[in-house]
Parts: C-alpha cells; sequence; structure tokens
C-alpha cells in the first residue's frame, strides 16, 4: 500500500495532485488545509471517500477504488488550542476510513490528521494525537491502522516516538524534512503513525506551491496482524 499525505498550504498545491497520484502510483491520499468545497469527486485513479464539511479548510482522504472497498468513515474535532479558540482555522482534524482490501480480503483503517499550530504546547498536540489513535480503534478494533498528516512536531521528536509506542503504535519520520519555509522552524513535521503494519519506507518527495513536502509512505500489514 502506497499512501501519500500531503498539506496543501491553503489549498495552493491541489493543482499538483493528479500528477503526484499517478507518478508514484498512490492507494490512498491524505491531505490537509484542502478546500473542501472546491475537492473533485476524483484525482486520477482515486475516489473521494470523504472532506471533512465544518471548515472551509480541512481534510480529505481518496482511495484506489479497484483495490479497496469504502466500509466507515469517521471524523473528529479534538481539543483545541487557543488558536483554534480565537481564529477557529480547523474543526475537524481527524478524518478516518476504514478500507477493505478486495484481493486481500482483509480491512485497514487509513487517517488524514492535522495536528494544532506551532503556537500550542506540545502536551497539546501529544493529546490530540492519543485521542485520534483512540477514535481510530473504533472503526474497527484490532485492525492495522495508518494515520498520517502534519503533526506540527519539529522538536522533541524522540519524546513523542516514546509517548506513541506506550500507546502501542510506531512513530515514523521520512528521509528529508518536510517543511521550509521559515528558516528556524524547517524540519521533519509530517509523520506516519501506525500498528499492524509494517512501514517500508517513508520518503519526501519533492516540493511544489506548498510550504510542506508531501511524503510517500510505503507499507504492508505485518505478519502478526495477518496472523490475528
Amino acid at each position: 500500500m502506497k499512501v501519500i499525505s500531503y498539506n496543501l498550504r491553503k489549498h495552493r498545491a491541489a493543482g499538483e495532485l493528479t500528477a503526484l497520484v499517478q507518478r508514484h502510483g498512490a492507494d490512498v491520499l491524505c491531505l490537509q488545509e484542502c478546500d473542501t468545497a472546491d475537492m473533485p469527486a476524483s484525482i486520477g485513479d482515486l475516489r473521494l471517500a470523504e472532506a471533512t464539511s465544518r471548515n472551509r479548510l480541512g481534510l480529505a482522504v481518496y482511495y484506489r477504488e479497484n483495490t479497496f472497498r469504502l466500509m466507515e468513515v469517521r471524523s473528529m474535532a479534538l481539543k483545541k488550542s487557543m488558536h483554534d479558540r480565537v481564529l477557529k482555522p480547523a474543526e475537524e482534524r481527524m478524518l478516518g476510513v476504514r478500507l477493505h482490501d478486495i484481493d486481500e480480503n482483509r480491512d485497514v483503517i487509513v487517517a488524514s490528521f492535522h495536528a494544532a499550530p506551532l503556537t500550542a504546547l506540545n502536551s497539546l498536540r501529544r493529546h490530540q494525537i492519543r485521542t485520534a489513535l483512540t477514535e481510530l480503534q473504533q472503526l474497527g478494533d484490532g485492525l492495522p491502522v495508518l494515520m498520517v498528516g502534519d503533526y506540527n512536531y519539529p522538536v522533541f521528536k524522540e519524546n513523542l516516538s516514546q509517548k506513541v509506542r506506550e500507546h502501542g503504535y510506531e512513530l515514523n519520520l521520512s528521509d528529508a524534512r518536510t517543511y521550509t519555509r521559515y528558516r528556524f522552524f524547517r524540519g521533519h513535521y509530517d509523520f506516519a503513525t501506525s500498528v499492524g503494519l509494517e512501514i517500508d519506507r517513508v520518503r519526501t518527495l519533492p516540493q511544489g506551491r506548498s510550504d510542506h513536502l508531501p511524503i510517500l509512505v510505503t507499507a504492508t500489514i505485518s505478519e502478526a496482524a495477518k496472523a490475528a
């Protein structure tokens, strides 16, 4: 399974998506900061599973229709930062889908996630991550889960990795930094969190019109998950 995650920077990079999906053979596309009212029903060979609706700029997930069957969708508003309360940039910060792999006859959960901005504390973002992962389990207890997106967590990633591991998940960073706009804030922002999956690689793709670089996650269901 190949999953691309991309923060479009207020929808500016939306025009790149068709070429991006086709070039890398993506099976699932997870977006952040997209204009949800302007998202097409399909991008390349991928079909829109769902887009959030409570804010103009939100989340969307697309999936390969000849590989997966859409089973269930769940979006969620997470604990708000002061930035969220005052400016209200995003109501729903997690969008998860349960997909049935037609050939393998197995289900997997994939989610697009966008954490609170850097004005919030890391402790709040950890709370959001933990809550989102717990909510995704409601889509299917014991199923493999992959949550990708903009975690807004450029420093103290080792502590975050430990906290995620204590919750039963693994955190994977890409092979190169994913944010370049401001000199003092450059680094890894876009992560993959998973359980029941072997993450073969997380690759940072070339930069487009967004200040975030897209990431490509290549994953397979773990042997433990197959045996469960």
